[in-house]
């Protein structure tokens, strides 16, 4: 059997091969977007099999071994960690074309140096090879995130959260740089039941009062200052899509009041709020140099059944409808015209948005700043070979792409910097293609300087790391 994966895995031609060995395979990674613990970083957790670090809050791979009829015992409930990983073995030899067989054998590959598919027969060799692995010192959590060159890392982190991880992470001068970034999607969510009780979280965290829309905006405010202490430098927000019908402050109060005393609200009145307080917060990026994230178009939670037994971030959520991209350009012509516009990273579940995106970002320039306004990384269910191939040819065609910020892993698990290898390949190759193809000089000190960008330059200099 011949090896799987291979030091060229997806790499197609001399010249991907060249820049992917001689410029991204070893450059720094600056994941500025993920959701690994803060907690477990400053603990430096250690894994007590590949099944705990690989499949435990993975709702990638639990969506596929439950479409193989694996029972629910061995995808989140109470199988032991060998027979979980023997039912993911199982379902392997199936994935054919899917980023989670290409993702998973680079893991195996890059972190216990197995080159041969993970199958029901190999299964047993290597759940014990990678736990002797595991058990050995630089596989700790702190371990895994050298070994994978990161320099920094955002993690995703509630305005209400007090970052006591962060601030113990920064004093100790671990090697990587641990930053919070900004979600402060449960404020916004008036919609939900669940609103009112957040609010009064947020207002016990803070230690002031938010009981209408002035005293909440002084408190976000505040707690803003919080984060910039402990070195944010961006926000993120995700929502199905974006909210644009600009209200006064009062009609803004009005919903808000209406919100906290449990009395539904019109769809108008929702929007209204949304949007008041979006635009409050965009301002504030603005004035503290913060950069702005936007996820769209993605439609949560979808099987009922399945969302009342096991919670949300499980596997059943979904692909929404296309952005509103009239909405889109509003929302941040608004922001641009009292010059209060963020640098703004846009990702679309839909990929059908695209093309609309990668037009839309450049309409919104600024003097001295590479590409402003962003095109964000091919996202969940786009982070696949086409998928990224689709993103990249797109932002090409219709933007910078010397000017990308490249990739990030939006992922819980310390594994998942593969990803960023699986992005590498995939950009090499792009870029080695239309080079060998003559539709770019071979030119290797401009592809070079392009590869380098994209992997790690771009996103260091745009996020001010």
């Amino acid at each position: 059997m011949k090896p799987f994966p291979t030091e060229n895995f997806m790499l197609h031609s001399d010249t991907a091969r060249a820049l992917y060995t001689q410029t991204a395979k070893d450059a720094p990674i600056y994941d500025y977007h993920c959701h690994l613990s803060p907690k477990e970083i400053y603990e430096d957790r250690r894994f007590h099999s590949i099944t705990e670090v690989w499949l435990g809050g993975d709702h990638y791979k639990w969506r596929l071994m439950r479409a193989c009829g694996v029972p629910e015992r061995l995808v989140t409930g109470d199988g032991s960690d060998q027979e979980k990983f023997m039912a993911w073995a199982s379902v392997m030899p199936k994935l054919i074309g899917s980023p989670l067989y290409h993702w998973s054998h680079l893991e195996l590959y890059k972190y216990f140096g197995i080159d041969s598919p993970l199958t029901p027969a190999t299964a047993g060799l290597i759940y014990d090879h990678c736990g002797a692995m595991l058990a050995t010192s630089g596989f700790s959590a702190r371990g895994l995130i050298e070994r994978s060159n990161v320099a920094a890392l955002c993690t995703t982190d509630d305005p209400a959260d007090d970052l006591r991880y962060h601030k113990l992470i920064a004093d100790e001068r671990f090697s990587t740089e641990v930053l919070p970034a900004w979600r402060p999607d449960a404020v916004l969510s008036i919609e939900k039941d669940t609103f009112p009780r957040y609010i009064e979280t947020l207002r016990t965290s803070d230690g002031g009062e938010a009981g209408d829309i002035a005293s909440l905006t002084a408190l976000l405010s505040r707690r803003m200052d919080h984060f910039t202490a402990s070195g944010c430098v961006l926000s993120d927000h995700g929502m199905a899509d974006i909210p644009f019908r600009p209200v006064t402050e009062a009609e803004a109060n009005a919903a808000y009041q209406k919100a906290l005393a449990g009395t539904p609200l019109s769809s108008d009145e929702i929007e209204g709020y949304k949007t008041y307080l979006l635009r409050f917060l965009g301002k504030e990026y603005a004035r503290r140099g913060w950069a702005m994230q936007l996820h769209l178009g993605v439609t949560r939670n979808r099987n009922s059944r399945a969302f009342a037994a096991l919670g949300p971030d499980t596997g059943f959520d979904g692909i929404g409808g296309p952005v509103s991209i009239d909405k889109l350009y509003s929302f941040l012509d608004s922001l641009d015209a009292e010059s209060a516009l963020p640098k703004t990273v846009l990702y679309s579940l839909n990929p059908g948005d695209n093309a609309a995106l990668d037009v839309l970002c450049p309409a919104f320039p600024q003097e001295g700043v590479n590409s402003k306004v962003q095109h964000g990384a091919a996202w969940w269910f786009n982070d696949n070979a086409r998928g990224m191939r689709e993103q990249l040819q797109s932002y090409a065609e219709q933007g910078v792409l010397g000017n990308f910020i490249g990739m990030l892993t939006d992922s819980r698990s310390f594994l998942s910097y593969a990803r960023h290898d699986y992005f590498r390949r995939i950009l090499c190759d792009f870029i080695g293609e239309m080079v060998e193809r003559g539709e770019y000089p071979e030119d290797r000190e401009a592809i070079t300087a392009i590869v380098e960008g994209v992997c790690w330059k771009n996103a260091k200099e745009y996020f001010g790391f």
